[in-house]
């Protein structure tokens, strides 16, 4: 298992607000979590990254424990933020947001040129746009320069937090279909998804968040099939 979380704990201050919470990433895996909001999503992102507080339980990346590891070893280690509302730096060039991520790798200096060509591959819009400030680009632009940013940093595991936020319906389409390509490289996705439907169709394995609690899981065609589910979402 490439990443692992265990009986996760964690919360603000004195609030709990994830309860013994399990979850795990397969080598190549693509994994949603769905909930409420209100439900622990983000906060399950920010506490495998290292920003928030881990109370009790372990996370886990090749076997090796990183809960207690600071937020840049975590990312120089291959795990990797793509927060909600795609936090560029606005005033930032393309560019200068795409270099920003590369300095998660050792010896970036070396590979971020292949770094930023590989990127572009995947998302050729912003090849115009490497001098523009991030902050005048549209909200699919932006969603796009965030992947890539974590993307240059070698990511081993994305964790994507609402990519489909604020975005047209076709955009979305796009950026699901660029991730779904990226994944067949090998990168391993956790995507914590507002759009139910595209995330059960991109995903293979499913958790559903309740209160801070995993309150079921399962193989996403199970999910998509399950009364419950497909009530709860509205699914047909």
């Amino acid at each position: 298992m490439l990443l692992e979380v265990e009986s996760l704990v964690a919360g603000y201050g004195p609030k709990t607000v994830l309860h013994e919470v399990c979850v795990r990433i397969p080598e190549s895996g693509i994994v949603t979590v769905l909930g409420p909001n209100g439900a622990g999503k983000t906060s399950l992102v920010r506490a495998i990254s290292g920003e928030l507080r881990i109370m009790s339980g372990t996370v886990r990346l090749d076997g090796t424990r990183i809960d207690r590891w600071p937020v840049h070893r975590i990312a120089r280690g291959g795990v990797v933020q793509v927060p909600e509302g795609r936090q560029v730096f606005p005033d930032l060039t393309v560019e200068e947001n795409l270099l920003c991520g590369s300095m998660a790798v050792r010896d970036h200096q070396k590979t971020r040129r292949a770094d930023l060509d590989q990127v572009l591959t995947y998302f050729p819009a912003l090849r115009s746009r490497l001098r523009q400030p991030a902050g005048t680009l549209s909200g699919g632009e932006q969603q796009m320069l965030a992947v890539g940013r974590a993307l240059v940093a070698h990511a081993r595991v994305l964790l994507l937090d609402e990519p489909s936020l604020g975005l047209a319906p076709a955009i979305v389409q796009q950026i699901f279909e660029i991730l779904r390509e990226i994944n067949r490289t090998g990168v391993a996705l956790l995507l914590v998804e507002q759009n139910v439907t595209l995330a059960l169709a991109l995903a293979d394995y499913g958790y559903i968040l309740q209160s801070g609690q995993v309150v079921m899981e399962g193989a996403t065609s199970v999910l998509r099939a399950d009364p419950a589910v497909k009530g709860a979402y509205q699914l047909l």
